[in-house]
């Protein structure tokens, strides 16, 4: 079973293709820190391939790309086989989303002196994580007269950074007594973002300032936050990671690691692919995939039936069969091993950077409750993609039994009735503002769903 590491079989041509694939990537995820971010970045990228919105097309036909938006935090995108839609879709699914801290819809106030914000985090985090960095603010506010208004704070080198605040050392003694979850509240997330007072204000002299130079340089009131959607995230471009730089430190690799290499198999296909290829990109996985542009929404659904009218299977069944017969790879990161913690993990059946492609049969909690557990046909079909195009490749579980656990969109699209196996990218520190991947594994990520996008 011992699979050798993914550097050990590059020749040195191929290790610099590596490193500029890790380049192309650390770009993508320095720009790309929210959800809209990443539909508009990869929306350009499909333009330039030459995918065309399903709104352009009459009538489809082998070859054509064609993708599709939902509600500005979806992407869909196809090309469409040889063979008929019903005969089944290989597809591409990863999340676009990240833990990080979203303001409230009244967040603004002023406190000794100081102003703030008050968020509500979101997804999985260990809240002491995420005070005393830099961070940022990713923003869109919609005003009254359906206006727009976006806006980024902190990721220009000229910009100034926001943060939150902790306790020195010689006063917190009964923090430090604290379990960890209890170490910073939820409610003391607030992130401070001024300290000037307005001259000659009578009241609020700090908040007036803050408001005033909101309006000036932003265009938007107060009461605008109740219709924003503002996300604070860890400033600052990823990073090479360790001094030979083979690895990528940055913001969000859960799982836009994953969505960037499903991305970009689908638009390095080089070939008119026997079965319709899919990459489908999506929102909320970290709060279970709920909501209008989540897995669990229509959209994907409905992307299937236009494309179906589009190819001229109109019956029911045709809708029913391109389900049955479709093979996906859920496209999200896996929890790489990491020496300073081997005692979570059972070591044969965990996975290690620079080792490739990680295939989770099944993830979940201790009995596998809330798993899709992939059927063994699909895996050693899968295989033998990954092995016939020298694709390095592991096997993983999420921890030891009854150690924890975790969750994708696989469950989603096997509850369609879809054959669905969980393929992705090891992270160390994962959900931390600095996730840690190996390029090697972007890298063999990249080759294994191109891989699977042509396969037969």
């Amino acid at each position: 079973m011992y699979r050798k590491n993914a550097w050990e079989k590059y020749s040195e041509k191929e290790v610099k293709e590596v490193y500029e694939f890790g380049n192309e990537y650390k770009e993508f995820i320095s720009k790309c820190k929210t959800e809209r971010e990443v539909t508009n970045f990869s929306i350009e990228l499909l333009k330039d391939k030459g995918f065309k919105e399903f709104n352009e097309f009459e009538t489809l036909k082998p070859g054509d790309k064609v993708y599709f938006v939902n509600k500005g935090k979806n992407v869909c995108a196809y090309v469409i086989g040889t063979r008929k839609v019903s005969d089944g879709l290989r597809i591409l699914g990863a999340h676009i989303d990240s833990p990080r801290l979203d303001l409230k819809q009244n967040p603004l106030y002023e406190d000794h002196n100081f102003i703030l914000l008050d968020t509500h985090y979101y997804g999985g985090v260990k809240k002491y994580q995420w005070v005393t960095i830099p961070l940022a603010l990713h923003g869109v506010v919609y005003k009254k007269d359906g206006s727009k208004v976006d806006f980024v704070i902190g990721e220009d080198e000229n910009d100034p950074v926001v943060g939150i605040s902790d306790l020195l050392p010689h006063l917190a003694a009964d923090q430090m007594s604290k379990v960890a979850a209890k170490l910073i509240e939820g409610e003391k997330l607030d992130v401070t973002i001024g300290n000037r007072p307005l001259k000659d204000a009578e009241k609020d002299k700090f908040k007036s300032f803050i408001l005033d130079l909101l309006k000036a340089k932003y265009n938007f009131e107060e009461e605008d936050f109740v219709s924003s959607e503002i996300e604070v995230v860890p400033a600052g471009k990823a990073r090479d990671y360790g001094i030979d730089g083979s690895m990528i430190a940055g913001y969000g690799h859960d799982d836009r690691s994953c969505a960037y290499t499903s991305l970009r198999a689908i638009l390095d296909l080089d070939v008119v692919p026997e079965f319709t290829a899919c990459t489908i990109l999506v929102d909320k996985e970290e709060i279970g995939s709920v909501g209008a542009t989540g897995a669990q929404s229509r959209f994907f659904e409905n992307t299937i039936h236009d494309i179906l009218e589009a190819t001229n299977e109109l019956k029911a069944k045709d809708f029913r069969n391109t389900l049955d017969n479709s093979k996906m790879l859920s496209s999200d990161v896996s929890a790489g091993f990491d020496p300073l913690f081997p005692e979570v993990n059972e070591s044969k059946n965990a996975c290690y950077l620079g080792e490739g492609l990680v295939f989770n049969k099944y993830t979940g909690a201790r009995g596998k409750s809330g798993s899709n557990d992939a059927n063994p046909d699909f895996v050693a079909f899968i295989r033998k993609v990954m092995d016939e195009n020298n694709v390095n490749y592991q096997t993983a579980e999420l921890g030891k039994v009854d150690q924890g656990g975790g969750g994708t969109i696989a469950y989603i699209l096997g509850n369609m009735n879809m054959s669905v196996l969980d393929a992705g990218i090891a992270v160390l520190n994962m959900h931390a503002p600095m996730e840690i991947v190996s390029k090697a594994d972007v890298f063999e990520a990249y080759k294994g769903y191109l891989a699977f996008l042509k396969a037969n």
